[in-house]
């Protein structure tokens, strides 16, 4: 079945669930995923369905709740562990029924969710929130011999904490940050590392000893113009050199190279790799993905393509979007409204942009500002308020380092919890910003 152009759909299509004295039936939203983005749906959604009409399941394998922006900071011992877990019942409602299960597959044309354990779920309304993994078994030789030692992801807690511990004893050398391939989560967060490796090795008082090169596939240092000019300026005052175009086809563990398809190799003492990403090899297993694993998306309303009681939210979308933290959260806000709409079967009439707001760690305390969406690039001008700011987009600054740290808070306390932020639009305002 394909209702790529439908928008609602009756709901209330599964099978009997349960009863209460008000409905003979309960209908089940089940929300797949209690990472950032199912997290934040709960929290939405539980005080807006009619909970005498809606049952809301969360599902998720994991019993830890990761602050992922942290594992930037990891390695560098400005976080320590204990500053980025927290448990996943903590923010999850009360009236929200948590199951920690392994799922196995979806059958949307069934409309149900079978667990690893043979339980199946029924469901009326689904939303996907499976986010994106790494998968460094598609790079030859990246889990070699070296990994782990001499080869390092930080998009993982083990690997940012493996990273940390190797960092604290490591002498000097050949430093490689490089990104296998696009789409990754957090897009700049290969950038960061490089500045804070900068200012970590000059505050060690070392970094004369730290060649630092930036591998990247794309041309330049990011994927829009403007961008990518001011953070190669901040490359080459920062003495990070940069190789771009760069398709790797191996890591050489004997040779500790990294090789690209054309044959160039460039060594390393120390590779810290962004492998390749990928959805949840649920969605592999349910034939909803594609070759990695995203569930094709409206990228609008964030309705499955395929199947209109379905819809999908955060890293686990193929939309065109940065796939962040605050990218789902704008998400988050413009998705409980086409759920409102979806279940009083209405028209989905609210829009998601492609809206994305991210702070750029530069070290020595300072920060960027980029926001952006669909059809807008990162451009100079001030944020929240146009004229006044108090934050500069696309300068660095201390207070833009400071809203970073802040973020922090603001995740736990607000953004989990489905609370907005004050003076941030959902989608992105043009105000302040200096066009050309």
């Amino acid at each position: 079945m394909n209702v790529t152009n439908v928008t609602h759909y009756p709901v209330g299509m599964g099978r009997p669930l349960c009863c209460n004295k008000t409905n003979a039936y309960m209908k089940r939203l089940v929300i797949l995923g209690a990472g950032t983005a199912g997290t934040m749906m709960a929290n939405h959604l539980h005080h807006k369905l009619n909970r005498e009409e809606w049952k809301i399941d969360i599902i998720d394998e994991r019993t830890d709740h990761y602050y992922q922006p942290g594992y930037l900071f990891l390695p560098f011992d400005i976080y320590q562990p204990e500053d980025i877990i927290k448990s996943v019942k903590e923010f999850i409602p009360k009236d929200v029924n948590l199951i920690t299960k392994k799922i196995e597959r979806i059958v949307p044309k069934e409309n149900f969710v079978q667990m690893a354990d043979g339980q199946q779920l029924n469901y009326d309304l689904l939303i996907i929130a499976t986010g994106t993994k790494i998968a460094p078994e598609e790079t030859e030789g990246m889990m070699g011999k070296e990994w782990h030692k001499s080869v390092f992801d930080f998009y993982t807690f083990e690997g940012a904490l493996a990273l940390r511990n190797k960092l604290r004893l490591w002498d000097g050398g050949k430093l490689v940050v490089h990104i296998t391939e696009l789409p990754i989560k957090c897009p700049v967060a290969p950038l960061e590392f490089s500045f804070l490796a900068d200012s970590y090795f000059k505050n060690r008082k070392m970094r004369e000893k730290v060649s630092i090169t930036y591998v990247t596939p794309l041309s330049g240092a990011f994927t829009k113009p403007k961008s990518t000019a001011a953070l190669e300026h901040l490359l080459s005052e920062k003495n990070i050199s940069i190789e771009s175009d760069f398709a790797i086809a191996e890591v050489n563990n004997e040779k500790k190279t990294i090789v690209d398809y054309g044959g160039k190799e460039i060594p390393f003492d120390l590779l810290v790799t962004v492998p390749t990403n990928k959805g949840d090899e649920l969605m592999e297993r349910s034939g909803m993905g594609d070759e990695l694993n995203y569930v094709s998306t409206n990228k609008e309303t964030l309705q499955s393509k395929d199947y209109a009681n379905v819809f999908v939210i955060g890293d686990a979308t193929n939309i065109p979007a940065s796939k962040a933290g605050s990218v789902a959260h704008f998400e988050a806000e413009i998705l409980t409204e086409n759920i409102l709409h979806y279940v009083n079967n209405e028209p989905l009439s609210a829009s998601f942009d492609g809206h994305a707001n991210c702070f750029i760690e530069t070290g020595n305390n300072k920060a960027l500002l980029i926001d952006f969406n669909y059809n807008h690039e990162p451009v100079e001008g001030t944020f929240p308020f146009a004229g006044v700011g108090p934050l500069q987009l696309l300068k660095e600054s201390r207070m833009n380092h400071w809203g970073k740290l802040a973020f922090r808070w603001i995740y736990w306390h607000m953004l989990l919890k489905g609370i907005a932020i004050p003076f941030v639009s959902t989608n992105m305002s043009i105000a302040g910003k200096k066009f050309d």
